[in-house]
């Protein structure tokens, strides 16, 4: 894997490539990708660190593709650089995609037991853990990092991230329920086992305030905003007193809470049913 590092390294410094060898590197790292053997991102010694080569070869497709009509017929339309068409799934990778318009683009990972509703979307390096649910009008942005057994719920979005090469993707670590028609943005990362209440968005600006421990999470220039583990997250706004107009129009600007952390209650609401995979 460290040849393969190298020479990716090696090819985005270089404005001009021999197009033959690129492509013999490109199918291999395309590979590498789609079997989950190499991330965009990893967890290593008790932290998240970005694999900033990763994107830099995912990049290379993009820098390197030319412009291909992947059409089926006049009513199924699809046009793509040449270096990323859809996910090759088989029978044998026991990944469940529904029919109805969903989509998986190369160079991602489903793990076995995924469930896909329709129309749902897999951006390229973003990688989804063994039996987690991606539900209908869900997407998991390019590079997004999801766990095992998590449930992103109808209209969920998981924000994507290439550039900059070095910018932490969005993270969810395993037994995370994302609740409908929330957003997770700007490499936030959602620790073991929390909840986010439906219609919830996460980003680094929005503070988080957690009613339990009397504490304000937020992201800073060093770190993203981070969901402690078993947290309950749900959608709250807290006063604008910016100015006199505000102070007078009583306006509410957007925040997050975290209202508990999860009990045996909460864990018999959220628990998946291991007959769905």
């Amino acid at each position: 894997m460290q040849t393969l590092r190298e020479r990716i390294l090696q090819f985005y410094d270089q404005k001009e490539v021999d197009s033959q060898a690129f492509a013999e590197l490109f199918a291999r790292f395309i590979t590498e990708l789609n079997q989950g053997r190499i991330r965009a991102a990893e967890y290593k010694e008790g932290q998240w660190i970005v694999n900033g080569w990763v994107k830099k070869g995912i990049l290379l497709g993009f820098r390197h593709g030319e412009f291909k009509d992947y059409s089926l017929n006049s009513s199924f339309r699809f046009f793509d650089k040449h270096t990323y068409p859809l996910h090759p799934v088989e029978i044998s990778d026991r990944v469940r995609i529904v029919p109805g318009g969903s989509s998986v683009r190369t160079g991602s990972y489903l793990a076995a037991g995924v469930v896909m509703m329709p129309p749902a979307y897999v951006n390229v390096g973003a990688y989804v853990g063994k039996g987690s649910m991606i539900d209908s009008h869900a997407l998991v942005g390019s590079c997004a990092q999801i766990g095992a057994h998590v449930h992103l719920s109808a209209a969920a979005q998981i924000g994507g991230v290439l550039e900059p090469v070095g910018a932490m993707p969005v993270i969810i670590e395993d037994d995370v329920l994302i609740g409908g028609n929330c957003g997770v943005y700007e490499g936030t990362i959602i620790k073991k086992g929390a909840v986010i209440g439906a219609g919830t968005l996460l980003t680094r600006s929005i503070p988080v305030y957690d009613l339990v421990n009397e504490t304000v999470l937020r992201a800073s220039a060093d770190a993203p905003l981070t969901i402690p583990e078993r947290a309950v997250v749900v959608p709250g706004t807290r006063p604008l007193k910016k100015s006199a107009f505000a102070d007078q129009e009583n306006l509410q600007i957007q925040c997050a809470m975290i209202v508990k952390y999860r009990d045996a209650k909460t864990d018999r609401a959220t628990a998946l049913e291991e007959a769905l995979r």
